[in-house]
């Protein structure tokens, strides 16, 4: 079976446009120099790390 015959595999997505945004960006990362992914997974690391504690952060109660 050649690259062309495999069938497109399903995206994930979480339904966090923030983690959502990282994910799109690795998983163009194939069509990216291999010079640029480094980059990629350094600015996708942050940005989850940022996510993370985000969403883990205690809520005020109103």
């Amino acid at each position: 079976m050649s690259e062309t015959d495999q069938p497109e595999t399903e995206r994930v997505r979480t339904g966090v446009d923030g983690v959502d945004e990282v994910i799109r960006a690795v998983e163009e990362l194939e069509e990216r120099p291999l010079e640029e992914h480094v980059g990629v997974f350094e600015a996708a690391h942050s940005e989850l790390r940022r996510s993370l504690d985000h969403t883990d952060a205690p809520t005020e109660p109103a």
